[in-house]
């Protein structure tokens, strides 16, 4: 059997295998002697087992280097390891995400995915009668704890810290989820953290400031001269209530974690020393009665109801059992879009307040369920004056929860066993037994208002959104029309269409990526890996020496075969920082390139020609800008390669450097075709123009981005879900525009998708 368990932790070091020699993953590369070493590390990622095509098995994993506070060089702590075989079988039932392993018997190759998953720049293979796997049952682990003012940068480290500031998570312009907070220890040193995770309810639970918090294996940096903690591979956050008394209950954001006696005497102990602290003592909530005009201050509720208003505003309709000295604003929402308990007893009426959610903070907004309960931070009372209400009649105040997370603004749901909420609850249930004391015949009175979240689902009507849907985002004020009828119309014509997919091409999703050219309007494939390495080649055969106009100001061992790549920077520039610099590589492979362009921001891959630089054919890119790639038009592009005029300290964008160079930048853009079907007809449409609105993506980041790639792929298998029948496919609101065009001297209609972009609770869940 290739997979092993051993009863002691000593034994991978002692007594196993202790001929080979330990390497530390971030020493390893592709000359290490595989055949004579070791590695050992801690299981942080498990895949399941997948088939082959040959009836093969396949498992992926990551190990990590188990000792991350010795190693400065974070990145490459953590490998790709593939098991094939009987071994990855034998690894899925064997050893659990979080075991310590030791591996031998590997082969060590290079890894493709470098670019994208930030590992180590090389993978392992274990498969063979040589390959062979050592596991402990690592399931309590002992983790050591680095006081904040000890931090080290690169290095990977276990904390505990007290909450001084914290803003809730945010959507990053990729389909992450950003929260920062601002922690401290005895020690007195204050450190920001930045937390990254695609789920929101994998960033730390914070309700206010004092809580505590406990990270694993984060990453120390400096930023702006100051110390930070950032999310690295394998991290996790639990936290607790900060004040004294209250239990020591885990906030856990992991789905496995562990939690002992040493933690529980830890967090008691910061819990003495905050509250000694002026600055950790948190501003309490303020209730409704306290409100005064124009004040920023945070909210503890319930909420009754809820109503869409539209993209970017939410209303919530809530209660904390305290009636507003001031009248408050009554925002006008149609009955049938209110979800929950809309209407109120008349007693009871004044004591409700309607709150405005603005832009970041919908998304959220709209998860939330009737009867939970919440806190809003940095909400804004604004006085609202009617333009013809007398000067003697009091402003109206309404609640707005403005967009952005400035002065950690945003909104939770808290725990309803969360000690904070005691007194909240106490007061509602007191509202909720005279309600019950005063029960006559006006059924409006029966209403019991504190309903706990266990039970909304029997007393609280419950109208879920759709899963997933389209917008149209247009202005059009159109009646919804038939297929049939827009066949029947004369372009140029803009219709509102309700229709599913009934196919769609290309299926290969990484086929509808092309390059549009906004001069010749021409649509080109992006070249494949293939294509580009073949140019690559053939201009490593053809080089010869430039010319010394282009002065050699650095050159550098090249990754194989003994060659030299030459490096140019225009005359004016310095090597101060490449990093902000147009450098000029000659005599290299596609591979070799990358690994570089990894390291360096903008580089222009150039070859010699009559002791002359010029650029390399269109087919290869142009200009690599770490994962990106930008390239020319070989139409309209008038490369006369003239010595850049730059300043030493001047910052290049791919369009600086297209017009330095004479180059006509190819755009990209995402280019599908629907065959859409209603039941009176189909019709085939482009989504072109507006993909990246109906995708939620940009065109160039998706081309090096794999997650907005898989988010493409997952929208699509929404709006044709693979192997689905028709009555299981979505009913979509579209807009068409239909227009002609000269196709061998004939008109043609043709169809495209504008105005119209894919919602639902699937961008929440992903």
């Amino acid at each position: 059997m290739p997979v092993h368990t051993v009863k002691n932790a000593s034994d991978l070091d002692t007594r196993v295998l202790p001929s080979l020699q330990r390497i530390l993953l971030p020493n390893l590369n592709l000359m290490s002697d595989a055949v004579h070493s070791s590695v050992k590390g801690k299981v942080v990622q498990k895949g399941p087992v997948v088939s082959c095509r040959q009836g093969d098995y396949l498992l992926k994993a990551v190990i990590q280097e188990e000792d991350l506070q010795q190693s400065s060089v974070s990145q490459q702590a953590s490998i790709n390891v593939f098991f094939f075989g009987t071994m990855a079988k034998d690894f899925s039932l064997s050893v659990s995400q979080g075991d310590i392993v030791l591996l031998a018997g590997f082969i060590i190759s290079k890894s493709p995915t470098e670019q994208t998953d930030r590992l180590h720049p090389c993978h392992l293979e274990m498969s063979g009668p040589d390959a062979c796997v050592y596991s402990f049952p690592n399931v309590f682990p002992r983790y050591t704890y680095v006081p904040l003012n000890e931090l080290k940068p690169r290095r990977i480290v276990n904390v505990y810290g007290v909450v001084i500031f914290f803003k809730q998570p945010f959507p990053t312009k990729g389909t992450d989820y950003c929260s920062t907070l601002k922690i401290t220890d005895q020690s007195n040193a204050k450190v920001g953290c930045t937390i990254f995770s695609e789920r929101l309810e994998d960033h730390p639970k914070i309700f206010t400031i004092g809580d505590i918090i406990r990270l694993h294996r984060v990453k120390a940096q400096v930023f702006n001269e100051s110390m930070t903690l950032l999310t690295s591979l394998g991290w996790s956050a639990v936290t607790f209530d900060g004040a004294i008394g209250s239990p020591v209950e885990p906030r856990a954001s992991s789905r496995t974690f562990h939690f002992g006696e040493a933690d529980k005497r830890t967090v008691e102990t910061l819990r003495q020393w905050a509250a000694s602290q002026p600055l950790l003592t948190s501003e309490p909530t303020v209730p409704l009665s306290s409100v005064q005009p124009r004040m920023y201050f945070d909210l503890s509720c319930q909420l009754l109801a809820k109503a869409c208003i539209d993209s970017r505003c939410m209303l919530l309709k809530v209660w904390d059992g305290t009636k507003c000295g001031y009248p408050l604003l009554d925002v006008a929402v149609a009955t049938d879009t209110w979800e929950g308990q809309s209407t109120t007893s008349k007693d009871r009426e004044d004591m409700t307040a309607n709150i405005l959610v603005y832009d970041n903070h919908v998304e959220v907004a709209k998860t939330l369920k009737p009867g939970t309960f919440l806190r809003l931070y940095n909400l804004h009372a604004v006085p609202q004056r009617d333009s013809e209400q007398p000067p003697d009649v009091p402003s109206r105040l309404s609640f707005h929860l403005h967009g952005g997370t400035s002065f950690g603004r945003g909104l939770r749901v808290l725990p309803s066993h969360s000690p904070d909420l005691q007194p909240l609850k106490r007061l509602l249930e007191s509202h909720a037994d005279r309600a019950v004391e005063k029960e006559v015949n006006d059924d409006t009175l029966l209403e019991v208002w504190y309903t706990p979240p266990e039970s909304v689902g029997k007393c609280l009507p419950t109208v879920f959104e759709p899963e997933f849907y389209t917008v149209q985002t247009c202005r059009h004020t159109l009646q919804q029309v038939s297929l049939a009828h827009v066949k029947r119309s004369t372009p140029p014509v803009v219709c509102h269409v309700r229709a599913q997919v009934r196919s769609y091409k290309p299926r290969k999703l990484y086929q509808c990526l092309k390059l549009f050219c906004p001069q010749c309007k021409s649509i080109e494939e992006v070249p494949d890996d293939g294509t580009i390495a073949q140019v690559f080649q053939e201009a490593l055969r053809n080089s010869l020496p430039c010319s010394e106009h282009w002065a050699v100001t650095s050159s550098m061992d090249a990754p194989g075969a003994g060659r030299v790549i030459t490096m140019h920077v225009a005359s004016d520039m310095v090597l101060d920082n490449t990093h902000s610099q147009l450098l000029f590589l000659e005599s290299l492979t596609l591979d070799e390139m990358c690994v570089i362009s990894g390291m360096h921001k903008n580089i222009v891959p150039v070859q010699s020609e009559n002791r002359r630089m010029k650029l390399l054919d269109f087919s290869a890119p142009f200009l690599f800008c770490g994962d990106k790639r930008y390239y020319g038009c070989k139409r309209c592009s008038r490369s006369t390669f003239v010595e850049p005029v730059v300043s030493g300290g001047e910052m290049w964008d791919e369009h600086d450097v297209a017009k330095a160079l004479g180059v006509q930048l190819m755009q990209y853009t995402l280019l599908i075709q629907f065959e859409l079907q209603d039941g009176t007809s189909t019709l085939d449409a482009l989504l072109w123009e507006d993909a990246e609105q109906f995708f939620h993506v940009s065109s160039a980041e998706t081309s090096a981005n794999q997650d907005l790639q898989d988010k493409v792929q997952l929208i699509m298998d929404r709006l044709h879900p693979p192997g689905s029948i028709t009555a299981k496919r979505p009913w979509l609101e579209l807009c068409l525009s239909a227009y002609s065009v000269k196709d061998n001297g004939r008109n043609r209609v043709c169809y495209q998708i504008t105005n119209t972009e894919t919602r639902g609770n699937f961008f929440t869940a992903h």
